[in-house]
């Protein structure tokens, strides 16, 4: 475990000189957390005779009876569900890597935009990797970008020679075509796709390629996001503890039943003959009439899992990406993502309750009909949330911050026991932090779902 932790340390990204001002800014997010915590189990024990009266008075009413009612049965039914995937990632084995015979051609394509130096530092990641060179061809391409990020790849392509081949769209057209254009030239049997703001480890593209190697039915995998600017603020340090149980739990959960319903942008890997398959339909999907130019990485799973392939997780194959440092790129970041899952979600509805693949299609339709369940529920818990809030605000703001207790404190023991115990604490503000600031992001999503555009990318004005 200290080896490991020895190793995930030296990928991230050079702190900044750390300061006073930072530690105690630190030091008073933490702060406030517990104090807010410890507040609400205090409130709830001091007016326990209060909401014992209100709940009375809600259940004697047919309204309050059916609210009741409904919520305790998403609150069963959500840990059902996380019973369910708990005992699925205790069945989750990562692949163990192939010997470099075994190892087949493999394609690694980085489309950049207006991603600066950063684009340098995954290149030279990249070939600074322990994949066989005659087996591997890596192609970036420059879409249009706006700033210094082709000159970067020049100079990357100076140190590092013909291990890399440079392409530069005339114009921005958007991360799916220059996948698309990569996809294209690509000679490997195995294509692998890694963001430009995004740094992998030695042994990462071996991991990512070992699962095809193991298993003829695997179309696609899904490598392990982890957060390279995490000590460069507040934001990247909490979302360092929620990625690690998005990707290390729930997606080894989802592995087992070779259903990760998306391959991540920052690090996917996909067969050839499956990407080339539905390659025509997914440059050219659409959604409300409108081409599609976000969710490039979850319509790519759709459509490997609609030809009857797995999906699979390797959690051992690590890659480090930078994330947003303020609220306002992180939200725009949150909507993509959120409109995303709608679209797919539908579309991913059309096949899974067909005979898509010969076996294994209950674990899909659950995670499926999970995926649905937030999102039906999602205005009626923003109308039940104004509702308390104007009703009974105390309550709100108790259960609110009872609830953000207990689900942070699982994310936090399953960091704290894969991990590191001291970061642990993070899950706790992340989850406040989300409870009262992110919480509209779904409902907005549904609403603007057929909008495009990926927001996060705009040069500094």
């Amino acid at each position: 475990m200290k080896e490991k932790r020895k190793q995930d340390s030296a990928y991230q990204s050079k702190p900044k000189e750390s300061s006073p001002k930072k530690s105690l800014k630190a030091a008073m997010v933490i702060g406030i957390t517990s104090l807010l915590l410890l507040l609400a189990l205090f409130s709830n024990i001091y007016f326990n005779d209060y909401f014992e009266a209100i709940h009375l008075s809600r259940i004697q009413n047919l309204f309050g009876k059916s609210i009741w009612i409904i919520g305790l049965a998403l609150l069963g039914l959500n840990i059902s569900f996380l019973i369910y995937l708990l005992v699925l990632y205790l069945k989750y084995e990562p692949v163990l890597p192939s010997s470099n015979q075994e190892l087949p051609k493999c394609t690694v394509i980085v489309p950049a935009y207006n991603e600066g130096s950063l684009v340098y530092k995954t290149l030279h990641s990249l070939v600074n990797s322990d994949y066989p060179a005659e087996k591997l061809q890596i192609i970036a391409i420059d879409d249009g970008s706006q700033d210094d990020t082709y000159d970067w790849m020049i100079k990357a392509k100076q140190a590092l020679g013909e291990r890399i081949q440079l392409l530069r769209q005339g114009v921005n057209q958007g991360k799916r075509q220059a996948l698309y254009r990569g996809f294209h030239l690509a000679t490997g049997e195995i294509f692998i796709t890694v963001d430009s703001d995004s740094v992998v480890k030695e042994d990462t593209l071996r991991q990512m390629v070992s699962p095809f190697i193991d298993n003829p039915t695997c179309g696609a995998v899904a490598g392990n996001v982890k957060v390279l600017n995490k000590d460069q603020a507040l934001i990247p340090k909490m979302l360092h503890v929620s990625f690690a149980f998005s990707f290390e739990f729930v997606r080894s959960a989802q592995s087992v039943l070779g259903s990760v319903l998306c391959t991540p942008g920052a690090l996917s890997a996909y067969r050839r003959k499956a990407v080339m398959k539905c390659l025509d339909s997914w440059i050219n999907q659409t959604f409300m009439g409108k081409p599609s130019t976000i969710g490039e990485d979850r319509a790519m799973t759709n459509m490997i899992l609609k030809q009857g392939y797995t999906v699979k997780f390797q959690k051992d194959a690590w890659v480090y990406t930078n994330i947003p440092e303020r609220y306002k790129n992180l939200y725009k970041m949150f909507i993509r993502w959120e409109r995303s899952n709608v679209r797919e979600n539908i579309a991913m509805s059309k096949f899974a309750f067909t005979q898509f693949r010969n076996s294994g299609k209950l674990g899909p339709r659950l995670l499926l009909l999970h995926q649905w369940l937030k999102i039906i529920m999602a205005y009626p818990m923003i109308l039940l949330m104004l509702f308390l809030v104007i009703s009974y605000p105390l309550v709100f703001l108790t259960s609110t911050l009872l609830g953000v207790l207990v689900f942070s404190s699982i994310q936090a023991l399953f960091f704290a026991k894969k991990h590191n115990f001291k970061e642990s604490v993070w899950a706790y503000p992340y989850s406040l932090f989300y409870a009262f600031t992110l919480f509209w992001i779904t409902p907005y999503a549904i609403v603007t779902a057929s909008k495009s555009g990926w927001l996060t990318r705009e040069l500094t004005k």
